[in-house]
C-alpha cells in the first residue's frame, strides 16, 4: 500500500483498521501517490465549485502542491480505490495546537467521491476513515469546511454527529 522508496520520505503509517472496508473488500484506502494526481484533480474539478477554479490541462501547480503535502509529515492526502479505479479522496490535517490544553486537532478537506461512485456510502467511510486517523494521531477534535452553497454536504455532515458551531471567514490573497 505505501510505496515509497529508500529515499521517499518518511510517514507514519496509515491507520490499517477495518474502516476501509465497511463497503466492500475490494475498496481500499491508502496514502495518495504521484500517479493519483491526475485522478484526485478530476475528482477536485468535477463539482460545480472545482469546475469554476481547477484545470486538468497542467497538472504542474498539483504536483507541486502534492510534493508539499507529501513530504510534510501532519498532511495525510489519501485516495480510495476500487479495482484499480480512484473512487474518492480527502486531505487529511493534522494540526498541533495550544488550545485545548495542547492539544491537536484535524482538518478534514477536499473530501471528494468520483461521479461512478456516489451514493454507495463512500463518503461516509471516507470520513469515518478521517475520524479514525485522527484519534489515532492523538487529536482530541476534527473539523471541516464546507462552502454555504453545498447544503447536502451540511446535511451529511449534520448526519456523520458534525455540529456547525463556528462561522468561517477567507480572504483571497491573489
Amino acid at each position: 500500500m505505501n510505496d515509497n522508496t529508500a529515499t521517499g520520505p518518511t510517514h507514519p503509517p496509515v491507520n490499517d483498521l477495518d474502516i476501509h472496508r465497511t463497503i466492500a473488500d475490494d475498496l481500499d484506502i491508502r496514502r495518495a501517490t504521484a500517479a493519483d494526481v491526475a485522478g484526485i484533480v478530476a475528482m477536485i474539478a468535477d463539482d460545480q465549485l472545482g469546475a469554476t477554479r481547477e484545470s486538468t490541462d497542467d497538472l504542474t501547480p498539483y504536483l507541486a502542491a502534492f510534493n508539499r503535502i507529501d513530504t510534510d509529515p501532519n498532511q495525510l492526502l489519501v485516495v480510495a480505490e476500487r479495482n484499480n479505479e480512484l473512487v474518492g479522496t480527502l486531505q487529511l490535517t493534522i494540526i498541533p495546537g495550544l488550545s485545548r490544553r495542547g492539544s491537536s486537532r484535524g482538518l478534514i478537506e477536499a473530501v471528494r467521491v468520483a461521479t461512478t461512485a456516489r451514493g454507495e456510502g463512500l463518503g461516509t467511510t471516507l470520513i469515518r476513515w478521517a475520524i479514525e486517523e485522527s484519534r489515532t494521531r492523538g487529536c482530541t477534535l476534527v473539523q471541516l469546511t464546507s462552502d454555504k452553497s453545498r447544503t447536502k454536504a451540511h446535511n451529511f455532515y449534520t448526519n456523520l454527529g458534525f455540529e456547525n458551531t463556528h462561522e468561517g471567514f477567507k480572504l483571497k490573497l491573489n
